[in-house]
C-alpha cells in the first residue's frame, strides 16, 4: 500500500525551510516519542545536511518508560543527541538550552575568534504535523506564541519567536514526505493522529491499533474495556469493545466506526495507558524501513 500525501502548502513549506536554514545555528527535529522513526521525515536529512541537530522526543508522557529508554539508547548509539520532552508538564524542556549550547560549542568558539561573544541560539523547529511543535514552543516561551490544535497541519506559516534573551526559534509548518511506501508507517502515523483521518479508513486504523495493543499491551485493553477473552481476533476484540461501550445499531449490529473512534481517542489521549507504538527492534526485523528512516526502495 502506497499512501500519497503531499498537499501544496507542504511543498511550499519545504522551499521555505531550505531558504531559512542559513539563518539558524541549529535544528530542533521533533519526533513523536511513541513512534520516533515512523515520525521522522526522511526529507529532513537532505534538507538539514550537516547543520547541528537536536532530536526532541515529544509527548514522552504518552509513551511507556521502557520505550523511551530504548529509543534514547538507540539514537545515542547512532551518534545523535536526543532528549525526551513533555510540553504539558515541562519535563525535559529545561535541558534543551544546555544541550543546544553543547552542540554549538564549535560555532561559539569560531565566533569568539572573530570577536563575537554572543551565545544566543537561533534554532529552527522541524517535524511532521501534530508532533507537538507549537505546544513545545509555547512552553519554552512561557506564553501562547504559537497556535496549537489537535488536528494535523495547524501551523501554516513560519514565524520567529524569542525565548528570553538566549534563544530565538523559527517555527515551521509540519512537513510530511510525498508518500508512505511502507503501509505500517502510515498506519502508525494514522493511529497516533499525525495524518488526517480521511487518508486511511478509520476502521482499518483501529484494527491495526487493537492488534498491536493485544500483542504488546494486552493488560491495557483488559483494564480499559473490561475484556476477559484477549485471545480473540482483532475484529473480535473490536466487537467486544463495542458491546462494552454500547456501540450498537438497529438489529444489534456493532457500529464499528463508533468503536474505532473510541479506541483511537483513548489511544491518542493516553487514557488507555502509556503506549509506545514501535520499538527499535521492529525496524531491524520487519525489513520495511532502514534505521535512518529511509525506505529500502
Amino acid at each position: 500500500m502506497s499512501i500519497q500525501w503531499f498537499p501544496g502548502h507542504m511543498a511550499k513549506a519545504r522551499r521555505q525551510v531550505e531558504e531559512k536554514l542559513k539563518l539558524v545555528d541549529i535544528v530542533f527535529e521533533l519526533l513523536d516519542a511513541r513512534l520516533p522513526l515512523s515520525s521522522r521525515n526522511p526529507m529532513i536529512d537532505d534538507l538539514v545536511k550537516h547543520k547541528p541537530r537536536l532530536l526532541l522526543l515529544t509527548k514522552c508522557d504518552l509513551a511507556d518508560e521502557r520505550g523511551n529508554k530504548a529509543w534514547l539508547d538507540f539514537f545515542h548509539s547512532q551518534g545523535m543527541s536526543a532528549l525526551p520532552v513533555d510540553a504539558k508538564t515541562g519535563k525535559g524542556v529545561g535541558q534543551i538550552q544546555p544541550a543546544s549550547e553543547k552542540l554549538l560549542q564549535p560555532l561559539f568558539a569560531t565566533r569568539e575568534k572573530k570577536g563575537i561573544r554572543s551565545r544566543q541560539v537561533r534554532a529552527m523547529v522541524l517535524g511532521i504535523p501534530n508532533v507537538g511543535k507549537s505546544s513545545l514552543i509555547n512552553r519554552l516561551a512561557k506564553r501562547t506564541a504559537a497556535v496549537t490544535g489537535d488536528r494535523p497541519g495547524v501551523t501554516k506559516a513560519q514565524q520567529w519567536i524569542r525565548i528570553g534573551k538566549t534563544m530565538e526559534l523559527l517555527d515551521t509548518p509540519g512537513i510530511l514526505w510525498p508518500k508512505f511506501d511502507d503501509s505500517e508507517v502510515g498506519l502508525r502515523l494514522a493511529a497516533s493522529g499525525a495524518i488526517k483521518e480521511e487518508i486511511l479508513p478509520l476502521e482499518e486504523v483501529a484494527l491495526y491499533a487493537v492488534n498491536y495493543l493485544s500483542d504488546r499491551y494486552p493488560q491495557f485493553l483488559a483494564e480499559r474495556y473490561k475484556l476477559k477473552d484477549l485471545s480473540l481476533s482483532g475484529v473480535g476484540l473490536l466487537t467486544e469493545i463495542g458491546k462494552k461501550r454500547g456501540c450498537l445499531q438497529k438489529g444489534g449490529e456493532i457500529n464499528f466506526e463508533k468503536v474505532a473512534e473510541i479506541l483511537l481517542n483513548d489511544l491518542r489521549s493516553g487514557r488507555i495507558g502509556k503506549v509506545t507504538m514501535e520499538m527499535p527492534g521492529d525496524w531491524h526485523s520487519d525489513g520495511g524501513v532502514e534505521a535512518d528512516g529511509q525506505n529500502d526502495s
